[in-house]
């Protein structure tokens, strides 16, 4: 369970950093482009707090806390 955690956190990681990369490729691209590609990006922040919020009273979320 440990190196699973271990892994999701790792791939949260690389995509907080995607996000950051993302913003600042959206200031040089086009506008209209950019504006679908923000949503995008938006919208995977906001399903995992979704996530995090419907799960935080999980056994399993805390077993190991």
């Amino acid at each position: 369970m440990k190196k699973i955690k271990r892994f999701a956190a790792l791939i949260c990681a690389i995509l907080l950093f995607l996000m950051y990369v993302s913003t600042l490729v959206f200031a040089f691209i086009d506008k209209s482009r950019s504006l679908g590609l923000l949503k995008a990006s938006v919208m995977s922040y906001a399903y995992i707090l979704v996530y995090r919020l419907i799960h935080r009273n999980d056994d399993d979320f805390h077993s190991e806390y």
